[in-house]
C-alpha cells in the first residue's frame, strides 16, 4: 500500500508535537476539524448542516491559547496559497486583535510564538539557569 504524501498534516503533527513540549502544560493546543465534504448534493446537504453547526470557511488549522492570548496558525506546504476565505479569516482575526500567522516550517511555528509573546518551557527554563 503506498502512502499518500500529505505535506500539510505531517507539518501539523510535528508543530502539534512540538508545541506540547515546548509550552506549558495549561496551553491549550486545538485542531478544528474544518471538514471537506464531496461535491454533488450529498455533500452540498453536508455542508449546510456543518455551516449550521457553527463551522466557519476559512478558520485556521491550529489555535493556540494561553495566559489570554490567542494565537491562530494556518499551516501550508511550501508552495501552498491562502484561500479567499483564509484571507478573510486572517484579516478578521487581525482586527480583533487576535494573533495569526502561516506556518510553513517548524521554525516558522516557534517564530509565531515567540512573536505574539508565548512563553515557552524552553525559553523559562534556560532562564532559571541563567547567571
Amino acid at each position: 500500500m503506498t502512502r499518500r504524501k500529505t505535506p500539510e498534516a505531517d507539518l501539523q503533527r510535528a508543530v502539534v508535537q512540538a508545541f506540547r513540549f515546548a509550552l506549558p502544560r495549561t496551553a491549550l493546543i486545538h485542531h478544528c476539524a474544518n471538514e471537506v465534504t464531496e461535491p454533488g448534493p450529498r455533500g452540498a446537504r453536508r455542508q449546510a448542516i456543518l455551516v449550521g453547526m457553527g463551522v466557519h470557511a476559512g478558520f485556521a488549522d491550529l489555535m493556540v491559547l494561553h495566559d489570554g492570548r490567542v494565537l491562530f496558525l494556518e499551516l501550508k506546504a511550501p508552495k501552498g496559497r491562502l484561500r479567499p476565505d483564509q484571507e478573510a479569516f486572517r484579516d478578521a482575526v487581525l482586527a480583533q486583535g487576535f494573533g495569526w500567522a502561516l506556518v510553513r516550517s517548524l521554525d516558522d511555528a516557534l517564530g509565531a510564538l515567540a512573536d505574539y509573546g508565548f512563553a515557552t518551557r524552553i525559553a523559562s527554563a534556560a532562564r532559571r539557569v541563567a547567571p
